[in-house]
């Protein structure tokens, strides 16, 4: 028996480590274009960053955070409530010290029983005004925050370097188990090949 062909499957496991890898690398290097034998050569992400940022911003905008999802929330009825303890808090800190402070004369004539009935009052107004005013709000909000221009935006402002330290930190170990698929599939090759070498002999 030839030794040497036991070799055979470990180079290959090799050969399809050192593949998977370079094609990894290949997804963010080079970083600017370069001529090989007259073929322009670019990692892939540096070449798509803008194509990738647009389909990113659509996806954001219309998939993940639509406007309407945040109009939904801040309009919310729900939301509104946790908002008023806060207003009411404000409101007969108001009407106890600052109108007190302010107005001393008129502060003489309010007691807790107006305070109360005054504050019941504002709260009431401010329940029917509050979705009103947060709807119109958010209509003047959606034409100011565009969503997918600003992620579009922000993602190809990214230097290439965190590009590519970003998915690094999401895909690493993805990037890994491919790294380790070409080897074992190398191997599994060699084997094959040794195999049928031996059979053939």
């Amino acid at each position: 028996m030839n030794y040497w062909l036991i070799l055979i499957p470990l180079i290959s496991a090799f050969i399809g480590w050192v593949t998977n890898w370079v094609a990894i690398k290949m997804l963010f290097h080079p970083r600017n274009p370069i001529n090989i034998l007259g073929i322009k050569v670019q990692g892939i992400f540096p070449k798509r960053q803008q194509q990738f940022a647009e389909k990113l911003g659509k996806l954001v905008s219309q998939e993940l955070l639509s406007f309407e999802e945040i109009e939904a929330k801040i309009t919310s009825p729900e939301n509104l409530k946790k908002v008023l303890p806060t207003v009411e808090t404000h409101i007969d800190h108001f009407l106890r010290v600052k109108l007190s402070d302010t107005m001393p004369m008129i502060s003489m004539f309010i007691g807790d029983k107006t305070i109360e009935k005054l504050k019941a009052v504002f709260m009431e107004e401010l329940e029917l005004l509050f979705p009103k005013f947060m709807k119109d709000y958010s209509v003047t909000l959606k034409q100011q925050l565009d969503l997918e221009a600003i992620v579009t935006e922000k993602v190809k402002a990214f230097s290439s370097d965190k590009l590519e330290e970003i998915l690094y930190q999401v895909m690493a170990r993805e990037f890994r188990f491919v790294e380790i698929v070409g080897a074992v599939l190398g191997f599994l090759i060699g084997v094959v090949q040794v195999a049928i070498t031996l059979l053939t002999q």
